[in-house]
Order: C-alpha cells, then structure tokens, then sequence
C-alpha cells in the first residue's frame, strides 16, 4: 500500500494505536516488534476489537480476506506516515533536546504557547523513534503549531527525528553527562545533540539560544536565532530575581513566580518566556502561564510532607543534573538537609567515576545526612561519618524504620529506574 493510501485511512480513522489494551474503534494498528514482545501476534485480536487496519511486517499474519497490510517493516511505515503527515498538515513544529530538562521545558512551552495557538506536544516523554512519529499523528488540521521533544542516547538518533519531523524552529537545553554509555563522552553528547543544529543549519530555519551558553553559541554558528539570557546583547532579556525558593524571573516590567525549584529550571523557564515573545503571545498571558504551571512525574516537584519540605526529582539523573541539584540545595535557605540519592544509570565505563565524584563533593561540602542507594553509590568510596550508604532499596527500607527525622528540607534525586519516589510513603 502506497504512502499516500494508508494516509487516507488515516485521515478516516480514529487514530493509531500500538497496543491492543489501548484499542479504539477505527483505529490503523501498528504491529511493532521488540526484544521481548512481536506485535504481528496481537494483528487478529486488534481487528476483532474494532481497528480498521491492521499494518503487520510477517507474512505468517496477513491474510487478504481480512484488512490486514503488509509492510517490509512496520516501524519504517509508522514512521513514514509521521513525516507525510507532517508535511500534510504544514504547520510550524519546534523540536527540542538536550540532556536535563526537555520535559519540563516542553511542558512550559506548551503551556505559553497554547495561550494563543491550538497547539500539540509530545505527551509525557515520548521521545524517541516511537514517540516521535506517534506526537506527529496526534496532531490534526486543527493544530496551529506542533512542540516535539526529542531524546536520545546514542550518534545519529537526533538526525533520524528530525528528519521525521521537519522542524522549523529549534532549542537545545544543554549538554551534559547524560547517557555517555551510549555517547561515550561528553563530546559524544555535544555531537549528538547538535545534529539538531545540522538540520536547522541545511534547511535555513531558526534556533532558540540561551545567549550565555558558550557551547551552544559555538554550534549554533551559521544558523538563524533567536537569544535570551539577563544581560547583554541579547533579543530577549529575563534577569533573574530569586531562585532561593522558588524561581523568580522579572519580564517586560512583570515579575513572574513560578512553581519550580532550582537554579536550573531558569533556563527552562527563560526558554518558554523566549519562544512567547518570539511568537508574539501578550506579556500577561506568559505571566500567566509560566505562574500556573506545576511540575508533576517527580521532576523538580516541591512536597510539604510532615512539616518536611521535600524537592522530588526522581524521575531521572546524570552527573550534571545531580550536581546541578546539590549545588540548589546547598543555596537553599535552611539549616536542616537531608539527601536521598539513588544510583544514575547509562553511564558506561564512566560509572565508577562519575559516582565518586559526587561522593567527594559531598565529603567538601556536607549538608548533613546523606543516604546513598544502590550499587553503583555502594561502591564508592567513603568513610564519612554523615554518608550512609546502602546496596538497594530493600536494605535501606529495613534500615530507615529505626529512624526519627526532625522537620527538614528533603532531596530525593535518582535515575527513573531507583523509583525512589517510593521514599515518600517512609516519611
């Protein structure tokens, strides 16, 4: 079946689906293949749930009497069908990375944005070959504007989505050590990341900069922007007023509150006041927006819990994102801290290293106790008397029943795969 054939279907169903738990009436299903699980076994059962089409990549599955497709390769289709879609709908589309923060700073862009435009984003975080193309056909004639959050954890990847995607507008929201076992070095990432400004750059389309970033400056060069930053020649400019609490920013003479935690959510929010400019959305409105915004998914969240002030970030962690939070915290107002910190996953050959840099830096700079969870953190090297260290979170869950905390400021901080927002029911 041609492109533009399966697009028409589309165009008459309900939406795609890839999961028969998720089926809708009418809908085209996608028999995507993985390590552990191959969809073309799922094609009869989503028909008899009501999906018009079943796309299927095994001839073992497909029968000419019932409305099945055959493709060389299912995940190919899908994302084909994206990019025609895409360029179907001709809308503007921004895409972003980076290492730390795209969701969050996908989530306030949208929510500035959607003050003026019918927009679409990327639900959650998916963001990847899958993610991507499924964001792409969440939209309809009736979006005016697209927003596409992009990861990814090895070279070439960023290139692969954009080429889906066809941004028009572009933001990276830094580089960092996030995802070096695929990367394999800091510069790996920097690489990466930038074959977003590679596409940008070819296609003669326009990228939003944090103006003080050095780095991003450097590979930006040669591409039409946009900057924001505090001072400087800059095409928008948001001084900072107060990230001792939550973070503060003044703006065309308004001063706007936000609901995050931490320094480094400023650049996220910058980055959102910036494209509401850019797009011409009333100073108001981003006020607005920006102030009622609230973090949700354990990303940068502030939690009141038995007079404990609790900042979850759990939901992922990279050496530069958990310094970044160590560093918040220890310009936090407070005398009371308390760490939980759980292992950061992805590192490679890096891990030891990367661990027992942070160890060493809480050695230098002890915020009082500190619980360290799992084995990558277990093996580090400390003797410390403030350092507690734990192999799982079982162990530490045995171990945390004897203890009777005073009223303190709280940091949990793990990768996703620690969980340990489940660090809340023990408080």
């Amino acid at each position: 079946m041609k492109i533009e054939t399966l697009h028409k279907h589309f165009l008459s169903s309900s939406g795609v689906c890839t999961d028969t738990r998720k089926i809708t009436q009418n809908c085209l299903f996608f028999a995507l293949k993985g390590d552990t699980f191959n969809g073309n076994t799922f094609a009869a059962e989503a028909m008899k749930q009501g999906a018009q089409l079943a796309i299927v990549d095994d001839v073992d599955y497909y029968s000419a009497n019932t409305n099945t497709v055959l493709v060389k390769d299912t995940l190919k289709s899908l994302q084909a069908l994206a990019q025609y879609h895409r360029k179907y709908l001709g809308i503007p589309i921004i895409a972003l990375t980076g290492s730390n923060g795209k969701t969050t700073t996908k989530e306030l862009i949208n929510a500035v944005l959607s003050q003026k435009f019918k927009t679409a984003a990327t639900v959650g975080n998916l963001n990847n070959h899958i993610g991507v193309p499924l964001t792409l056909l969440s939209m309809t004639t009736e979006t005016e504007l697209g927003i596409v959050e992009m990861g990814a954890n090895h070279l070439k990847e960023i290139e692969q989505l954009t080429a889906i995607a066809n941004p028009d507008y572009g933001y990276i929201t830094n580089f960092g050590k996030a995802h070096l076992e695929g990367f394999g070095s800091l510069d790996g990432v920097i690489k990466g990341k930038s074959e977003l400004y590679d596409y940008l750059r070819i296609n003669n389309k326009t990228v939003f900069l944090n103006g003080h970033d050095a780095t991003q400056l450097k590979q930006a060069e040669g591409i039409k922007s946009y900057r924001f930053g505090t001072t400087g020649k800059q095409d928008c400019k948001i001084p900072l007023e107060d990230a001792s609490d939550k973070v503060t920013v003044s703006f065309d003479g308004l001063t706007i509150k936000s609901n995050l935690v931490g320094l480094y959510n400023f650049n996220n929010i910058s980055a959102a006041i910036a494209m509401g400019v850019y797009f011409e959305v009333a100073s108001e409105k981003i006020k607005k927006a920006v102030e009622t915004y609230i973090p949700s998914n354990n990303r940068s969240q502030l939690i009141e819990k038995n007079r404990h002030q609790i900042i979850l970030d759990a939901y992922n962690a990279n050496p530069t994102s958990m310094m970044a939070a160590l560093k918040n915290l220890e310009q936090t107002a407070g005398t009371a801290k308390i760490l939980f910190l759980g292992d950061m996953f992805e590192l490679g050959t890096t891990a030891n290293e990367e661990h027992e840099a942070i160890v060493s830096y809480l050695k230098e700079d002890p915020f009082g106790t500190t619980y360290l969870i799992g084995s990558n953190f277990y093996a580090t090297h400390t003797s410390a008397s403030n350092i507690l260290k734990f192999e799982n979170f079982e162990l530490f869950k045995e171990k945390f029943k004897e203890v009777k905390l005073t009223p303190s400021i709280i940091l949990v901080k793990a990768s996703r795969g620690m969980a340990l927002e489940r660090i809340l029911d023990l408080l």
